[in-house]
């Protein structure tokens, strides 16, 4: 539930496509210390599109996922709201997200998505 005063909004729907992620690629990269945060606009009202990936470089299949799983829940409990409608969202993921305390990973993503641009 939003904060009084914020609009309740719809979630997120989740990015599956390649084709999707690689046109998320062509938007603006907002670099951080725990992820990069991918956004494209589509210029329609629908709700937003979040994706999630973590490179091989990282780790094994079980490290990647636990990666995964923690933004997951970041976007979940944290960051939804500030997502905008009608944008595309993808979320490349660090090693850093295993050591980072969980409330820092949902602050840190809010205050990337709510960034002017």
């Amino acid at each position: 539930m939003p904060p009084p005063g914020r609009p309740l909004r719809t979630p997120p729907k989740r990015l599956r496509k390649r084709a999707d992620f690689l046109a998320v690629r062509r938007g603006e990269k907002r670099r951080g210390r725990l992820f990069l945060l991918e956004v494209l606009a589509r210029n329609d009202t629908a709700a937003p599109r979040v994706g999630f990936t973590v490179t091989r470089k990282i780790g094994n299949a079980v490290v990647r996922n636990r990666i995964r799983r923690r933004l997951r829940e970041a976007v979940r409990v944290k960051a939804a709201d500030d997502m905008l409608p009608g944008n595309d969202y993808v979320i490349v993921g660090r090693q850093e997200v295993l050591a980072a305390p969980f409330a820092e990973i949902g602050t840190e993503l809010s205050r990337r998505l709510r960034r002017a641009g």
